[in-house]
């Protein structure tokens, strides 16, 4: 696996992380251990888009949540823009917390259906800050603007909204707290190709107005090859290539990461943003 070097201090650092899970087999029976993840290691710059790909049960979901301080790692070393990060139950900073966010695949599934949009957003900054009702619902207001909505969105609730709508909103949510990584979980694969195309541009703009690093978890290469900077592959736990987009989609080296490409449909995203762009302008 190739390394990328770089002189700035990455904004995200894994050392060997692994992740084993066991699971009973019942009685008389010794534990059987699942090794989630196997001693993956990568650095990421900031304001650039790691893509990490590979099928369902490779590991890529896992390593998400321990990315995200959601599970804690069995073994290995995170450090977050240089930072040591303790990942034990009560030893998480708040001001960590705040830097990393996650946006889920399901945006239905992230929103509370029994709370307005408003307060869907405004309740991170109610958690974590001493901002008074107004200024929290001014912050929210100013960031469904940013992710193409309107103030008018403000007292609806998440059955009104289309899901290309409810993920720009879970995206609105994850930046309350002006973090600084994004750990998206498959974000746009329960839309359709035009949607999709849309939250993918969302994002791109979103990223250089914030100076956002992302890590992109899919297994759709056509938006992987869209979005990524740098592409890591996972293969039962294990990153098994890593490099560069040119790199890895040019000239894969890995057997599996080969089998992977040939396997998948070819989807013309460029030619959908082409076409989103187009009705824009006839709008």
């Amino acid at each position: 696996m190739s390394e990328l070097n770089s002189a700035t201090t990455p904004m995200l650092e894994i050392r060997n992380i692994r992740q084993e899970y066991r699971v009973s087999q019942g009685l008389f029976k010794p534990e059987k251990v699942i090794h989630a993840v196997k001693g993956v290691s990568f650095r990421l710059d900031p304001g650039k888009t790691l893509a990490i790909v590979g099928e369902s049960g490779c590991g890529k979901s896992t390593l998400a949540r321990i990315l995200t301080f959601i599970d804690e790692p069995t073994a290995g070393e995170l450090f977050i823009d240089g930072d040591k990060i303790d990942t034990r139950p009560g030893h998480l900073t708040a001001d960590m917390r705040r830097k990393v966010q996650i946006v889920f695949q399901n945006p239905y599934g992230s929103l509370n259906p029994r709370q307005k949009i408003g307060d869907v957003l405004g309740e991170p900054l109610a958690i974590n800050t001493n901002m008074s009702a107004s200024e929290r619902r001014d912050r929210a207001t100013e960031m469904l603007i940013k992710v193409g909505l309107g103030a008018e969105h403000y007292n609806r609730y998440p059955h009104m909204f289309s899901g290309g709508q409810r993920q720009r909103i879970a995206i609105a949510r994850a930046l309350m707290l002006n973090p600084k990584l994004l750990v998206l979980d498959e974000p746009v694969s329960a839309l359709d190709l035009s949607v999709q195309a849309q939250v993918l541009n969302l994002l791109a703009d979103l990223q250089e107005e914030f100076g956002l690093t992302y890590v992109f978890i899919s297994h759709d290469l056509s938006v992987v090859k869209y979005i990524a900077d740098e592409v890591m592959v996972m293969y039962f736990g294990e990153a098994v290539e890593y490099g560069t987009r040119d790199e890895v989609f040019s000239n894969p080296r890995h057997e599996y990461t080969r089998t992977l490409f040939a396997a998948t449909p070819k989807a013309d995203v460029e030619s959908i943003r082409a076409r989103v762009a187009r009705k824009a302008a006839q709008a």
